[in-house]
């Protein structure tokens, strides 16, 4: 019997109280995957292609459902954080190799998500010797002092204020009957320009940190099997709200930059390039919607990586923990933040080799995570009734094959180009 068939027979009301109550992880996880490096690589998508990558979100959307769906079975089911269930499952050697990596990655995507909030803020004329150390003393400060509720009330504000990029869109005036025609029958063509942005597209919805804080979030936030199918739903509206958000970055760019054969390698890019193209507003719209998206994921990121770090090796996690209670975490958050601002102040750092490489790393990682998920899903000992069944594993396992082949065509194409 699945969980949802166990679920008790509730009035309308009261499930929408329900819902109310357990909204939040994936809805927050699914919006953190549009953070800095995903909104480059659609605007990116954008204006160089126009709307002909539109139809790349709708395989993204699938594959984004099936993963989070099985994450947040995962911790509802065990109780356990997907770096537990690894830990307690794999050799000691193998573990802390996986997890350095992570650790490693992280950082890299943490000083991207820096990155994001100094390109931004430059857009109105802030310095990034301002803005970057006044953001990242916010975020520590809302987590080290801030309960788990409130913090995910904060995160679930920066969700919605994601959707500054439909008013961009539509100031950009596109042109609608061209959005459905690309999205009908797209001009796929077979170069590696295309297959390279193709394959980051699609592997920008998926990054391994998101595995890992989509199942600890279920578990900070105390879900148990009778909110199951309230959960299936949360993470519905996150996936939904990641692929709405990537269209219409795609939707202005496209809309704008393409037309006027404007060429970006980042979106700070495209928000200084939509200002002569669709007027000052649509420009700082875009430009918030950046810095927005950069603060929300230079928060969640060393959150998600100390939470799975420290319940690899033992430690104490847990935003609802004091500094006292928990000191391996917060110390390990508060490194990170660090450590990635103080690249960003370095007068000409090599931000756009550390994108690279960072997501280069997560390439080589996601398909290790994704394969050891299968493997955990699908064991009786830890899911009891509740393992994969032949429909989910179908699924499942094509999922990962097809993910492995996009990430393994990354690093290929990211490397040997």
């Amino acid at each position: 019997m699945m969980l949802a068939q166990k679920t008790k027979r509730i009035s309308i009301g009261r499930r929408i109280a329900i819902f109310m109550a357990i909204l939040g992880p994936g809805i927050i996880t699914g919006s953190v995957d549009n953070d800095a490096g995903g909104i480059t690589t659609y605007s990116v998508a954008g204006a160089v292609y126009g709307y002909n990558m539109l139809w790349t979100l709708l395989p993204a959307f699938i594959v984004l459902i099936v993963v989070q769906e099985m994450n947040a079975r995962m911790g509802i089911v065990t109780g356990k954080g997907l770096a537990d269930l690894i830990r307690e499952n794999a050799r000691v050697k193998l573990s802390f190799l996986i997890f350095a990596a992570l650790l490693l990655t992280d950082l890299g995507n943490t000083t991207t998500e820096f990155a994001g909030v100094a390109g931004s803020m430059a857009v109105f004329g802030v310095s990034k010797y301002i803005s970057v150390p006044l953001v990242g003393f916010g975020v520590w400060l809302l987590a080290l002092r801030g309960t788990y509720r409130f913090i995910e009330k904060v995160f679930l504000i920066f969700s919605v204020f994601l959707l500054t990029y439909v008013v961009s869109a539509f100031l950009g005036k596109p042109h609608w009957s061209e959005i459905g025609h690309a999205l009908i029958s797209p001009k796929i063509e077979l170069n590696i320009a295309y297959i390279t942005m193709v394959v980051g597209i699609i592997g920008t919805t998926i990054a391994p940190w998101m595995q890992f804080y989509m199942q600890s979030a279920v578990i900070e936030k105390g879900l148990k099997q009778e909110d199951y199918k309230f959960a299936v739903v949360d993470v519905i509206i996150g996936c939904i709200a990641t692929v709405v958000v990537a269209f219409f970055i795609i939707v202005a760019c496209g809309a704008t930059l393409h037309q006027n054969g404007v060429t970006i390698n980042e979106a700070k890019d495209a928000a200084l390039s939509l200002k002569p193209l669709a007027g000052n507003f649509a420009s700082q719209v875009f430009a918030f919607g950046l810095f927005v998206a950069s603060v929300f994921a230079a928060t969640v990121l060393p959150v998600a990586t100390s939470f799975y770090i420290c319940q690899a090796f033992g430690f104490e996690a847990g935003l609802d923990k004091k500094f006292k209670e928990a000191p391996q975490f917060y110390s390990l958050y508060t490194f990170m933040l660090v450590v990635s601002m103080g690249i960003i102040l370095i007068p000409d750092a090599p931000l756009i080799q550390i994108t690279i490489w960072s997501q280069v790393l997560n390439g080589v990682l996601l398909p290790v995570v994704l394969v050891s998920m299968m493997l955990l899903i699908n064991k009786k000992e830890i899911m009891g009734e509740y393992t994969n069944n032949s429909l989910q594993n179908i699924i499942g396992w094509s999922t990962v094959i097809i993910l492995v082949g996009l990430s393994l065509t990354l690093v290929v194409l990211n490397v040997f180009t």
